[in-house]
């Protein structure tokens, strides 16, 4: 099940995603929840707890750069490795993971890599992370290494498979599918790209070939979404749109000496 806009802004009564700063998703969807894509649009939560649900990985996690306390007992993080999309939140103190298919493993061993790798927290599984234990993490815990990149999902947004990966093909590749990845959506294989450039490129600059593409895959992506997904689109569009009105007002704004 994918957690949508909808779903958090009725849990968290809130009226858009940016002023969501406490989530409790433990057990409410019948531990069924797989997909969390939604947390790239909510920067400033605080307080998440999504203990027994079906989540495998915490890559969307690294967008909650606010995030201090996080619970994912009984879930199916199937490596510490995950944890290495946690690392660059700086405000993290309490991490709650027991109960992962990556916690099998020896608990002492676990305990001193996760303490290792996540040196800033202050409770783990319900426990004090004491000075002592940091000092011996540092000297037992194994240092991670980065997870697989995502692996492709089964949603295709009511669409069968055949049609949602007859998308038109002159597009770039990785724009396309990082944006697919970004929406929980099924990824399209290499063979279904015959070309990984547009004529139009043509001796246009880098930087406006990845301008160009970028533009080109949201536009083919935007037929295959619903409309929780849309607004979701319209939101961050307008978002980004009144930052940039602003920055461009207190660029001509004269400067007061």
């Amino acid at each position: 099940m994918k957690l949508t806009r909808k779903l958090v802004l009725a849990r968290a009564k809130a009226s858009d995603l940016e002023s969501v700063k406490k989530l409790n998703c433990w057990c409410v969807f019948c531990s069924s929840l797989t997909l969390i894509s939604i947390f790239v649009e909510i920067p400033n939560i605080e307080v998440l707890t999504l203990s027994a649900n079906q989540i495998s990985s915490l890559e969307h996690i690294s967008s909650c750069q606010q995030l201090s306390e996080l619970y994912l007992r009984r879930n199916k993080i199937p490596s510490l490795s995950e944890l290495k999309h946690l690392q660059q939140l700086s405000r993290l103190k309490v991490l709650w993971l027991a109960e992962n298919p990556c916690c099998d493993a020896d608990p002492h061993r676990y305990r001193m890599t996760v303490i290792r790798n996540l040196p800033g927290l202050h409770k783990l599984d319900n426990q004090v992370v004491t000075e002592e234990e940091l000092t011996q993490a540092l000297k037992e815990g194994e240092e991670l290494v980065s997870p697989p990149g995502p692996a492709p999902t089964s949603s295709t947004n009511g669409l069968t498979e055949a049609d949602s990966e007859a998308d038109p093909l002159n597009y770039s590749m990785e724009e396309t599918n990082k944006i697919r990845a970004q929406l929980g959506m099924k990824l399209l294989p290499r063979d279904k790209f015959p070309s990984l450039s547009s004529p139009r490129e043509t001796g246009d600059a880098p930087k406006r070939k990845v301008r160009t593409h970028t533009l080109e895959a949201v536009l083919l992506l935007m037929k295959d979404l619903d409309v929780e997904e849309l607004k979701i689109v319209q939101s961050v569009t307008e978002s980004k749109l009144r930052s940039r009105s602003r920055r461009r007002e207190r660029e001509k704004s004269p400067i007061c000496s």
